[in-house]
């Protein structure tokens, strides 16, 4: 009991702990990113409300372009970065290494105008590492079409679902307008300028723009009439002349209802 003890206490340094100290000095507007394990129970809607980040660009960042996510799956959690004054798309890119366009794309930004205390979020990929933009597909399909050229199979298999999931109970001729009105968005200045960008897109109240992306029918597989339906529609026609909104005729919605109507198809009004 009288003897002498020496005890060496080894100090381990929390790593963790001091990365984030370290990113906030080098960047200090940015938060920093993270990957949230999937749980029984997630979603998308959840997962981006529990990260404050928009479900558009948790999609962005982990190219998932359905609703189906699964029980241990790693989702990438983009970070946020805030402008500072003399920044550009092109000087944040070249910061975090990432493209101006990709960064333009994830925050579906419709100019390259920024301004300070402008909240970005910064998409996963590097420059060269494979970055992978909304709606490309993972597998060598590819559709030559009239409009927008080259598509690839999972733009065309979205356009058929959204198709199927708005009209299949209509006429032939109103599931190539619901498909043409799409691709209508696509190219106006007002939209997303991709097919996943414009079916997923979340307006500024925090509503989806189709009803069946909110309620799941969007994840049904494409009829074949929506399959047939959404080629041709990429293939130049367009019954709506150019129609960038439709709904069902009925519903008392004040903003729909006083837009300029193309046409009327069934039980939809196709407007302006």
């Amino acid at each position: 009991m009288g003897e002498n003890f020496s005890i060496t206490i080894i100090k381990r340094k929390p790593i963790c702990f001091l990365l984030l100290p370290v990113l906030l000095l080098v960047f200090p507007a940015i938060g920093v990113a993270q990957v949230h394990t999937v749980s029984k129970g997630d979603s998308i809607y959840k997962i981006s409300n529990w990260y404050n980040v928009s479900q558009f660009a948790l999609r962005y960042n982990n190219n998932l372009w359905s609703d189906a996510i699964y029980t241990g799956q790693q989702l990438n959690i983009p970070a946020r970065y805030t402008v500072q004054s003399g920044d550009t798309l092109y000087l944040i890119g070249k910061k975090f290494g990432v493209s101006a366009s990709g960064i333009k794309s994830i925050n579906q930004l419709k100019s390259d105008m920024i301004y300070p205390g402008q909240i970005l979020y910064i998409p996963r990929y590097k420059n060269g590492s494979g970055n992978v933009s909304p709606g490309t597909s993972t597998q060598n399909n590819y559709y030559n079409v009239s409009r927008g050229g080259r598509l690839s199979s999972g733009d065309f298999d979205l356009l058929a679902r959204i198709i199927t999931a708005e009209a299949d109970s209509e006429s032939y001729v109103t599931q190539v307008a619901v498909g043409a009105v799409v691709l209508n968005r696509v190219d106006s200045p007002l939209f997303p300028n991709s097919i996943p960008g414009v079916v997923y897109q979340v307006d500024d109240g925090g509503k989806y723009q189709f009803e069946p992306v909110l309620n799941g029918w969007i994840n049904k597989p494409a009829s074949e009439s929506g399959k047939k339906a959404a080629m041709d529609a990429l293939n130049g026609w367009d019954p709506t002349n150019g129609a960038l909104y439709f709904f069902e005729s009925w519903v008392p919605n004040r903003y729909l209802q006083s837009r300029p109507v193309s046409t009327v198809l069934d039980a939809f009004t196709f407007s302006y």
